[in-house]
């Protein structure tokens, strides 16, 4: 009987590490979303002085960090950060091909562009692959209507 239940234990054992070692091959196979988002919340005000990170998405494929320049205790603006590094600037204006993309993020098409400094209720990064382009494009929310603060390859 003890034996049977070592069986059927070592059984289930060999089970479950199949399931594993398959669901960890999907996902190492599994490439970088076409089109997606992530939020950001603004800084809460009193914040000392200086460079504050406001925010910080991390996945296999990237790591966008949102950092916010703080004067006086208030945030003066906000930028992005590609891997630890200011991305290189997308000169232009957006490509075509990021329109769908933008609009199924609840982005208005044709974007506005941010006047003066990078500010804002909220903050959204949105990141759109197609074939070998690829690009990180940085919002700031202003009153119903998102600005774009600035375009970056990835």
């Amino acid at each position: 009987m003890a034996a049977s239940r070592h069986i059927a234990l070592a059984v289930a054992c060999f089970a479950l590490s199949l399931c594993g070692a398959a669901a960890a091959s999907v996902a190492a196979e599994k490439a970088a979303p076409a089109c997606a988002a992530i939020s950001f919340r603004p800084l809460a005000p009193g914040m000392s002085d200086g460079e504050q990170d406001a925010g910080l998405y991390k996945s296999r494929f990237v790591k966008i960090e949102i950092k916010a320049t703080v004067k006086s205790g208030e945030a003066q603006e906000y930028h992005m950060l590609i891997n630890g590094k200011a991305p290189e600037a997308l000169t232009g204006p957006l490509p075509k091909s990021v329109d769908d993309c933008l609009r199924s993020k609840h982005v208005v098409v044709p974007v506005k562009n941010m006047e003066g400094a990078c500010i804002g209720t909220r903050f959204r990064v949105v990141t759109h692959h197609e074939g070998d382009t690829r690009l990180a494009m940085f919002f700031g929310l202003r009153g119903s209507e998102w600005h774009l603060c600035s375009a970056a390859k990835l």
